[in-house]
């Protein structure tokens, strides 16, 4: 089946570190010097020594600062993508993506914000984000399929952000997720919402994992399984 292309609708107003070092960026921070006035520039080059580099010998670097451990931060990222700070939401967007910029995972599971002068542990209910939009184009081996964030970050589905499927032991529930970035060795994940799935189900083709008969999507030429075919189901299947 050909599917249409979808763009997204406009990207909200989300604020992100563009200087990646975890510290945000002040209006004016850069101009702070060529704002001096010429006099006090003078006045400190007449009184200051004149410092000459010897050939040949490295400037000394300034070490840094031991990174202070803050221990646990009253943070809570519930299930649905709510960020809480003491118990209460954080309503500005602009601050949950720059959270969310500095967010890490460690081996052990813990999610933590981290930045280069300090770093401390938050709880996460589930996964830090949600899918909440999808685009796609193409078809088959070709399809591309893309996905937008509750944070504006936008992802391809692919070798590098791999879509899983978790299924409840119970209900059998399906509850699929796609990785947005690595952290060591452990993926930063959102969850795919509800509505998005159901888009994701109906771009769903037969194929064949590990001998198992499933339905799952392409993207980028990967076949990601979303779940067991049906028995009696239609059996045009195709080696992943």
């Amino acid at each position: 089946m050909i599917c249409p292309r979808r763009g997204f609708h406009q990207r909200g107003a989300a604020t992100y570190i563009a200087n990646g070092d975890g510290h945000r960026a002040l209006p004016g921070d850069a101009d702070v010097n060529d704002a001096m006035p010429e006099r006090q520039t003078a006045r400190h080059e007449k009184h200051s020594p004149q410092v000459t580099a010897c050939p040949g010998v490295a400037k000394p670097s300034r070490p840094h600062p031991p990174r202070v451990e803050c221990g646990d931060l009253p943070f809570l990222i519930k299930r649905d993508g709510t960020w809480l700070y003491r118990g209460s939401p954080i309503g500005r967007k602009e601050l949950v993506c720059l959270f969310s910029s500095v967010l890490k995972r460690s081996a052990d599971g813990d999610y933590w914000l981290e930045t280069p002068a300090e770093r401390g542990r938050i709880q996460v209910e589930d996964v830090p984000w949600i899918a909440v939009e999808m685009d796609w184009s193409g078809n088959g081996r070709d399809q591309v399929l893309s996905f937008r964030t509750n944070v504006d970050q936008v992802v391809t589905a692919g070798p590098e952000h791999p879509i899983r499927v978790k299924h409840d032991y119970l209900t059998c529930e399906p509850t699929p997720y796609i990785t947005i970035r690595m952290s060591e060795t452990v993926a930063l994940e959102a969850r795919i919402g509800r509505a998005v799935y159901y888009e994701l189900v109906a771009l769903a083709v037969p194929g064949l994992v590990a001998g198992r008969r499933v339905l799952g999507v392409w993207s980028q030429g990967m076949f990601f399984s979303l779940g067991d075919l049906p028995h009696g189901a239609d059996c045009g299947l195709c080696e992943a």
